[in-house]
């Protein structure tokens, strides 16, 4: 009796045992699934990050590329552009100063002209009034003789001569200056020294057709021989 209590305690023992053991096995298998499935899931969690992070650094990275080309376009175009003016700029700067230069020069040039042309003028106009007040001096002395009471007869005709005279020079001059003018000289004075004529014709040159037509003028008018006319030109 005592003998097989003893071994119904030692099978209740050894079947505790082998509950225990297997409560245990089962236990653990649980404790190692569950580890490694939570390991799997970090895992995945992390490889999906690192995916994540790896789509984002690469669409940044294209971002920053297209970016800095826009950039580099935005600036070449900028920089073309203000290249584009400042050529723009230097070259309407140039054909400024060109024009300019021109119109300078085509300035001077007909200032030059009119100058000359002005000190001609000036020239054929005092001329003529000097040559006009010597023939009235010289007229206003022969007067003075004929209103003498002290003048003979022989000087009063004498004046009353060179009177005529000189008024008949003076018309046959203005006649003259008037002929050559409509020749095409528009400025000339004519000069007259007992028999010898001279004529200064205000242009630079003077062909000799126009030599003969003032001369053939002159001795016509002033009754004056061909070699006794002298032609000048200013």
């Amino acid at each position: 009796m005592k003998l097989f209590k003893k071994n119904q305690i030692i099978i209740y023992v050894i079947v505790l045992m082998l509950m225990t053991a297997g409560y245990l096995n089962y236990t653990t298998n649980t404790e190692k699934q569950t580890s490694v499935e939570t390991a799997m899931q970090i895992e995945s969690n992390d490889d999906m990050q690192l995916a994540d992070i790896g789509d984002a650094t690469l669409v940044n990275s294209n971002d920053v590329v297209a970016q800095n080309t826009t950039n580099e376009t935005n600036t070449s175009n900028t920089t073309n552009i203000a290249n584009s003016k400042e050529t723009n700029t230097a070259s309407s700067e140039t054909d400024g100063s060109n024009h300019i230069t021109s119109e300078n020069e085509t300035t001077t040039e007909n200032t030059t002209l009119e100058t000359s042309s002005a000190n001609n003028n000036d020239y054929f106009v005092k001329s003529k009034l000097e040559r006009d007040t010597m023939y009235s001096q010289m007229i206003e002395t022969y007067e003075k003789v004929l209103n003498s009471t002290n003048s003979l007869e022989t000087q009063r005709q004498s004046a009353t001569q060179e009177i005529q005279k000189i008024n008949e020079t003076k018309n046959s001059i203005m006649i003259c200056e008037n002929l050559i003018k409509t020749k095409g000289f528009e400025n000339s004075i004519i000069f007259v020294n007992g028999e010898s004529i001279s004529i200064i014709i205000g242009i630079e040159e003077i062909k000799q057709e126009e030599v003969a037509q003032i001369q053939n003028i002159i001795s016509r008018e002033m009754k004056a021989k061909v070699e006794n006319i002298h032609i000048a030109t200013k």
